[in-house]
């Protein structure tokens, strides 16, 4: 999901919460003396909109507002001749790892990835290049596939630094091979234009989703504000610009 041009990372930083309410509660504060009725409604807006994000309740909407994916069931697969497993970022330098390792994005999708191969028998194509430098994320993944969960990796693209990329790499790989049919792994949040992007390049896509939310909401935790809860909503709004930046790139 990183982008490296540093105009949409800018804006994607500034519009994003938390950054975006609280940027919105400070220029309320700033105009406060000068228009008291706007800087209290701004201001007012920007902690309603961080709190709001900051709920199980709402950051689950979000996520279902993008995706509706069903758990996935191998029947639905039975055209499918590969499994493609996206890269969702990794930590630098980490410690315990001495060196990168996945993020807890990738862990979680290449852990699902390698159920669903054990589960169909396919293929795995894991996509993912570098980052800021570091590890490609291929590699990173390829290593825990194979030597932690036991799942062989046949092919692993390092050139990706976005979505769009990954659809991209993904699918000169898989036309080589004569497949247009692939079980998509990737998080429910991030499913409906990870979807969209490799149908653009000719590969229909068979979803399987990993962290869909919980159904139902029926706990008065779930309008507790909590730090999951926002890092929930980070991602749906990240995903929304994202699919509204395509819009836009593909009006033109």
């Amino acid at each position: 999901m990183d982008e490296l041009n540093w105009l949409p990372a800018m804006v994607k930083t500034v519009v994003l919460p938390p950054t975006g309410p609280l940027l919105l509660t400070i220029v309320g504060l700033a105009v406060l003396a000068r228009f008291p009725r706007g800087g209290r409604l701004l201001a007012a807006s920007g902690v309603f909109i961080l709190l709001a994000l900051s709920t199980p309740a709402v950051s689950a909407v979000l996520v279902r507002l993008l995706d509706g994916s069903a758990p996935f069931d191998p029947l639905r697969a039975e055209n499918a001749r590969a499994i493609v497993i996206l890269g969702g970022g990794i930590r630098r330098h980490a410690p315990e790892y001495g060196g990168d390792t996945m993020n807890r994005l990738t862990l979680e999708r290449v852990r699902y990835g390698a159920r669903i191969a054990r589960m169909t028998g396919l293929p795995v194509l894991v996509t993912g290049g570098k980052i800021r430098g570091g590890e490609a994320e291929a590699k990173l993944m390829q290593d825990a596939l194979e030597h932690e969960f036991g799942v062989p990796v046949r092919w692993a693209e390092s050139r990706s630094r976005n979505t769009h990329e990954n659809a991209l790499r993904s699918a000169e790989i898989l036309h080589r091979e004569h497949i247009s049919n692939v079980v998509l792994v990737a998080h429910s949040f991030d499913m409906y234009r990870a979807r969209a992007e490799f149908a653009s390049q000719g590969i229909a896509t068979i979803p399987a989703a990993t962290e869909i939310p919980n159904e139902p909401l029926d706990s008065p935790v779930d309008l507790v504000p909590s730090m999951a809860a926002l890092h929930e909503s980070y991602f749906a709004a990240y995903e929304m610009l994202g699919i509204a930046s395509r819009w836009i790139a593909g009006a033109k």
